[in-house]
């Protein structure tokens, strides 16, 4: 397989990883301020507690691997989201000194602070991550010196912040279920309740966002016509999330996550298939696009890359499999809970 695929293929597993492991720890704290009273906050921290830390290193680890093998889209992506990315910190830096923070004190003002605070920054890293995705599939004013052409509020169209509404409903959608695994009674009840909600808006916006790209971006449906098996991505797609009602209905909310979580990866699938063979679109000049021939390492570079993916992948996947299971099971609270 040639080496630029190959990697174009990882850095989608590593960010499919991200959305489906952070994905439920950005819901639930977008979900954080629904819940009622400290002790029912505590339950909802302390169901992410011990993984929350672990599963952002997805996405460190797919930043690392873009500026590794495609440093020329690296370059072009960073310069053109520097705004949006100094916010995308900002916002994961707040999550986590709330995290840490609000079991420091006894006060309820400081509690209620921190937790404004965790929900916020779980909410507005969520809108970013939909806001990055839609402006990819949108194209970026990119010149032929691959020089960001644009400005902060350029990005902010009203596709993108659609996308970015869509990401928001939807991770809030994965949380909410991941709680359905970790609480137990009433809160386990609202949790449900919070699901169902958070599906109604989460299809009405799909639908939305699917309607216009169908309409408005039909250089996004070139690799569909080309290679027609890539729709099983987007019927796999519909089908996860038709999934998640139907199991909720039946009391299954294992199977409803495990739909989110499918949903969620074939919506990574979908980005890249409408990339493809492009990083960075340039809505300026297609000839101005970033391809992964024009943005790759060197082929030695690449090789040694794939050796290191081959021995620290497994490990890290194991890594995160036994955390997952070492927590499983319902949140208790102890002296030693957040």
């Amino acid at each position: 397989m040639d080496l630029t695929l190959l990697w174009f293929l990882l850095l989608g597993v590593l960010l499919a990883g991200y959305a489906v492991l952070d994905g439920f720890d950005l819901g639930v704290g977008i979900l954080h301020l629904g819940a009622r009273g400290d002790e029912e906050r505590r339950v909802l921290i302390n169901s992410i507690g011990p993984v929350w830390d672990g599963n952002e290193v997805w996405l460190v680890t797919f930043g690392g691997a873009l500026f590794a093998a495609f440093p020329e889209a690296y370059a072009t992506v960073f310069s053109s989201f520097y705004l949006a990315f100094m916010l995308l910190l900002f916002a994961l830096i707040l999550r986590a000194v709330s995290l840490e923070f609000r079991g420091k004190s006894e006060s309820a003002a400081w509690r209620g602070f921190w937790d404004a605070g965790f929900s916020a920054g779980s909410l507005l890293a969520a809108l970013l991550f939909g806001v990055a995705a839609g402006n990819a599939v949108l194209g970026l004013p990119v010149g032929a010196d691959r020089e960001f052409a644009g400005t902060f509020l350029g990005l902010l169209s009203p596709y993108a912040l659609l996308t970015g509404s869509f990401s928001v409903c939807l991770l809030a959608l994965h949380g909410a279920l991941y709680l359905q695994l970790k609480t137990e009674g009433e809160l386990q009840a609202r949790a449900r309740l919070w699901s169902l909600r958070a599906f109604a808006a989460a299809a009405v916006l799909y639908l939305a966002v699917t309607g216009v790209t169908l309409a408005r971006l039909p250089r996004a449906l070139e690799n569909f016509a080309r290679w027609p098996w890539l729709w099983s991505l987007a019927a796999a797609e519909v089908l996860a999330l038709a999934a998640v009602p139907l199991a909720l209905r039946r009391g299954r909310p294992g199977l409803a996550f495990l739909s989110s979580c499918a949903a969620l990866a074939a919506l990574v699938g979908l980005l890249g298939a409408s990339l493809y063979p492009n990083l960075v679109v340039s809505s300026l000049d297609p000839a101005w696009s970033l391809t992964l021939g024009s943005a790759a390492s060197s082929a030695k570079t690449l090789r040694i890359m794939t050796l290191i993916a081959a021995l620290g992948l497994p490990l890290v996947l194991g890594y995160t499999a036994y955390i997952h299971w070492v927590f499983r099971g319902k949140v208790k609270l102890d002296s030693g809970s957040y």
